[in-house]
């Protein structure tokens, strides 16, 4: 039985829009940091960087490209896009884009402005040079010298907004006919935000089916949260949030808003993996119910998610992530989504993508007629990611 409640359409668009209009503006609004003078653990380089005979290349070396060594003495020029979780992204002139680990990289030497984050938690922005164990950054007043183990990230301190972003977009479609027309696609998206001290992300997976003209599938799930590092290890997310919706679960909008933390339990240049636990609030609008029930559902909900992340060879990546969501009875009692995936990396622009998706939900809503949907859903992927 349908029933006519407060608009529930227009409760999740407030809060859909609530959602992203918080992550940008926290976005832009984080400035609480501490200043280089307050840290007792940071000092003014008596001599700066350039005099200093450990700098090694030489002084012809053109200053339009940013330059680094590798531990094995090469040198490579290009432009340096991002430092994060101890893999160095860099744009080489030679080799396109590269992501080394931080452990092979002796010097780097930039030629732009670069916004630098340290334990602490503090932003330096300033040029930038590091030099084995030490990196020096020189501000319009200083040349400030800091140990690497104190490092965090770098990314682009310019007021160039653009720099600060990444995408990626997947595409799969399979196509039957004969006995039977099927057709299968499925598409994903996913953008991040970084800066020395912020990450900001969403993401789409929109799974479709139609079988001899029938819909037999039709999920969607848009995710998105906020990080702000605070050291090497921990992270705060002061808001994450999903929207979800499958009517073939009996679920015409699911909607959660919550805030939490984040931990490094491993965190080297090959392999991470992440937990952040948090609390929740959920609204869930059901396609039907039985009569006497209600559609409409809300609860507060206990949320722990965590991402694998390990490079199997140079071009192969494999990442599993898996986020349960502990509710009451009426709006499942337990949910979760589980992916496990394979990127091989075909050029620079462009990778070959496997995955496997696993949806649960506990216990689901009756439908009208009395039907319970199943509580599992598992799909495979195969598709073509483009990053941009």
């Amino acid at each position: 039985m349908q029933r006519d409640g407060p608009k529930p359409q227009n409760i999740l668009t407030l809060m859909i829009c609530l959602c992203i209009i918080c992550c940008f503006f926290l976005v832009a609004n984080v400035n609480a940091q501490m200043s280089p003078k307050d840290d007792p653990n940071i000092s003014e380089s008596k001599n700066t960087p350039s005099g200093s005979p450990s700098w090694g290349p030489p002084s012809a070396l053109p200053e339009k490209f940013d330059w680094i060594q590798l531990i094995s003495g090469e040198w490579l020029k290009g432009n340096l896009k991002v430092l994060y979780d101890d893999k160095l992204e860099f744009d080489s002139v030679k080799m396109e884009l590269l992501e080394l680990d931080w452990e092979d990289v002796k010097q780097v030497i930039g030629h732009k402005l670069y916004s630098v984050r340290f334990e602490g938690p503090m932003t330096v922005v300033g040029s930038l040079k590091v030099v084995d164990d030490k990196v020096f950054v020189t501000t319009e007043k200083e040349v400030l010298e800091f140990d690497r183990g104190r490092l965090i990230s770098i990314a682009h301190g310019e007021p160039k907004e653009i720099g600060y972003w990444s995408a990626k977009i997947s595409l799969g479609l399979d196509i039957r006919s004969g006995n039977s027309d099927q057709t299968n696609y499925n598409a994903s998206a996913d953008a991040q935000r970084r800066t020395s001290e912020s990450r900001f992300s969403i993401d789409y997976l929109g799974v479709f089916n139609k079988t001899e003209g029938i819909e037999t599938a039709n999920s969607q799930r848009i995710s998105s949260y906020y990080d702000i590092f605070k050291t090497r290890k921990f992270y705060w997310r002061p808001v994450f949030g999903e929207y979800f919706r499958d009517r073939f679960s009996n679920i015409q909008n699911r909607v959660t808003v919550g805030t939490g933390v984040g931990y490094h339990i491993i965190d080297t240049p090959k392999t991470e993996w992440d937990i952040t636990p948090g609390l929740a609030y959920q609204f869930t609008q059901n396609s039907s119910v039985e009569p006497g029930q209600d559609t409409d559902n809300s609860t507060p909900a206990f949320v722990v998610g965590t991402n694998y992340e390990t490079k199997l060879t140079k071009k192969i990546k494999f990442n599993a992530s898996y986020r349960f969501n502990i509710v009451n009875q009426e709006s499942g009692k337990y949910t979760h989504h589980a992916v496990a995936a394979i990127e091989y990396k075909l050029t620079r622009m462009l990778d070959l993508d496997l995955s496997f998706v696993w949806d649960r939900i506990q216990d689901p809503t009756p439908e009208a007629d009395g039907r319970v949907p199943n509580q599992d859903d598992f799909y495979f992927f195969f598709g073509i990611g483009f990053d941009l």
